[in-house]
């Protein structure tokens, strides 16, 4: 089932993740703006395991994580361990919830809509894989950036 090839795919990118977070030199360097770059890597990562933590853990896993969006951009200066912790939560989140996942939830919509239309849930499944791996890339040049 596509289930197993998710869990493989986010796990990797999330390994991606969290290397991107290690390599910064300073918790200083991951909140670091400047000019038309308006996103710190930091916050980068706070919208990443925030969007998983919501879409994935609460609305398909029943997790009870409350996201807060707006503090995902907001927030500042959260070390950098505080966040591998946060990378390290999202992975078993998105793992145990894919991992209870039926074909038959996969072939529903998703409970929200908010792609113009109702998608599956496979397909916005892979839609946030996809934005995972957008967000790592932005990441990555950040961290270059403000070496």
């Amino acid at each position: 089932m596509i289930t197993t090839v998710l869990i493989d795919l986010y796990d990797k990118e999330l390994d991606k993740l969290e290397k991107e977070i290690s390599l910064y030199e300073s918790d200083e360097q991951l909140w670091k703006i400047g000019g038309d770059i308006l996103n710190s890597g930091g916050n980068l990562c706070l919208h990443l395991t925030g969007n998983l933590q919501h879409f994935i853990g609460a609305t398909l896993g029943d997790s009870g994580y409350i996201r807060n969006r707006d503090a995902e951009f907001k927030l500042k200066n959260i070390p950098k361990q505080k966040l591998l912790e946060e990378i390290a939560n999202s992975k078993r989140i998105v793992t145990d919830t894919l991992e209870q996942i039926s074909k038959k939830e996969l072939d529903s919509n998703f409970p929200i809509t908010f792609l113009d239309e109702p998608k599956s849930t496979e397909y916005i499944l892979v839609f946030f894989l996809s934005h995972l791996s957008y967000h790592i890339g932005q990441i990555n040049y950040h961290r270059r950036l403000v070496k």
